[in-house]
């Protein structure tokens, strides 16, 4: 194996480090740079590797309703650092999988320095890999250092990088109440049905304004304080708080739409857009906002329509750096105008711990199959590792890519049950995510083992 040039991961948080675990274990010599302590960020503490900056808590650890739980899941069997080391350093949190932040950095250093196939590299490195860099792994996480994100910005294009979030909620389409809601294009343009409408009449629209503007909101952090508001992801409560009216002007406009129960116009009306290719998610059209989560699930939920919402996602507005991954990247998280460079974690559209470092365990093995001249199949849409990889290379609208949780809405729907009389029952709710659950388990165990290297396979 020592005539395998080696892949250079640039970046040291969770997504690096399992990428070169995965490369590592797989055979292949790696090279793992991290900037910390030559350079800091604003938000770490550390130069610890994988150091956790904000929330230990790694989300639900329920592999049998849950879609975290089952991303967990499907990380242990595919041999995951992070995923080994949040085991090892966990704390009690219910059902949630919370760790030990410093005990859980140190094991994802201990191993990364005891791994002989790891050379890691304290430093900077401020631009482009060098061009006899024949394979990299570009994983440096939403506090991407300057140069670096200059010049990917000049490589990919002015449009093609994000530095801050604007998140509109996304909610299940299935959990949508269509007595109320219905489908129809401003003027029925388009293809006359391309946005769901929920409408408001003028006491239902007075008391949305007001709990808007009651709400709770989150602050900045220090380091995003000076992140810009503008006129295209304004927060929906900022707009509020400049006249009772101006929503009605703005995202909730009625005009050019026909409330079909009443045969008229309605007061103000929220429009929902197809988020994926599945039609499964819709996001709340010009929704984005800085209240906390519970009151926007209180808030939202005064939406006709939505009173019964499942919440894909829920909206913020913070700093970060993100590619617009759907047009950017292929099916190998390869950067299609530079293939020799690869995209992993947070920086490719992903939201949260665990889906930045699912990204990376992939980037890590599709990096390592090309390296050793294997054919490096995607996992299957049907697990969460591949609903997660085809939404952000694709399965996304580019035009509204935003980051994204790993959530049951990214997965093909199950096919309905067949009763005992031999009708069709489309399985809902607890019944639908267990099906989905079941179907990942079992579909990711193939993939796992014929995309591991010969160094696991000889293990």
């Amino acid at each position: 194996m020592s005539d395998i040039s080696p892949v250079h991961v640039i970046g040291g948080g969770l997504a690096g480090s399992e990428a070169a675990w995965q490369l590592a274990r797989a055979g292949v010599p790696v090279v793992l740079h991290e900037m910390r302590p030559v350079r800091m960020t604003e938000a770490h503490q550390t130069e610890g590797l994988a150091e956790l900056v904000c929330s230990n808590s790694f989300r639900s650890d329920d592999h049998e309703s849950n879609a975290v739980g089952v991303l967990h899941e499907e990380m242990r069997r595919c041999g995951s650092l992070i995923m080994a080391s949040a085991d090892g350093a966990k704390v009690p949190a219910g059902s949630a999988l919370a760790v030990d932040r410093h005990d859980f950095s140190g094991a994802v250093q201990r191993a990364i320095e005891a791994e002989p196939l790891i050379t890691l590299d304290r430093g900077e490195v401020a631009g482009l890999p060098p061009e006899d860099w024949s394979s990299g792994i570009v994983a440096t996480g939403p506090l991407t250092s300057p140069a670096l994100a200059e010049a990917i910005q000049a490589l990919t294009g002015e449009d093609a990088l994000a530095f801050f979030d604007a998140l509109a909620p996304i909610v299940h389409k299935d959990s949508i109440d269509f007595s109320t809601a219905w489908f129809q294009s401003r003027y029925d343009k388009g293809d006359g049905a391309d946005y769901i409408n929920c409408p408001l009449d003028e006491a239902q629209y007075e008391a949305f304004i007001a709990a808007l503007l009651a709400a709770e909101t989150m602050d900045f952090k220090d380091w995003e304080k000076d992140t810009p508001y503008f006129d295209g992801c304004m927060p929906i409560e900022v707009m509020a708080s400049r006249g009772p009216e101006t929503l009605r002007f703005g995202p909730m406009k009625p005009v050019g739409l026909t409330d079909p129960r009443i045969g008229e116009r309605a007061h103000a009306v929220v429009q929902l857009r197809q988020d994926n290719a599945l039609a499964t998610l819709y996001n709340i059209v010009g929704f984005q906002t800085k209240m906390r989560h519970g009151a926007q699930t209180q808030v939202f939920r005064m939406i006709p329509g939505l009173q019964n919402a499942e919440f894909a996602r829920l909206g913020g507005l913070h700093r970060n750096t993100f590619i617009n991954a759907p047009i950017l990247l292929d099916d190998q998280l390869r950067l299609k105008a530079q293939p020799r460079l690869r995209f992993a974690g947070q920086i490719t559209g992903v939201e949260g711990y665990l889906e930045s470092a699912a990204i990376g365990l992939l980037a890590g093995r599709l990096a390592a199959a090309e390296r050793l001249g294997r054919d490096a199949a995607p996992p299957p849409v049907t697990t969460a590792l591949g609903a997660l990889l085809s939404h952000i290379t694709g399965g996304a609208d580019a035009k509204t890519f935003q980051p994204m949780n790993v959530n049951f809405g990214l997965f093909p729907p199950v096919p309905p049950q067949i009763t005992a009389n031999g009708k069709k029952r489309r399985l809902k709710g607890r019944d639908r995510k267990q099906a989905m659950a079941t179907r990942a388990l079992a579909d990711i165990g193939d993939w796992a083992s014929n995309s591991e290297g010969p160094a696991r396979a000889a293990e």
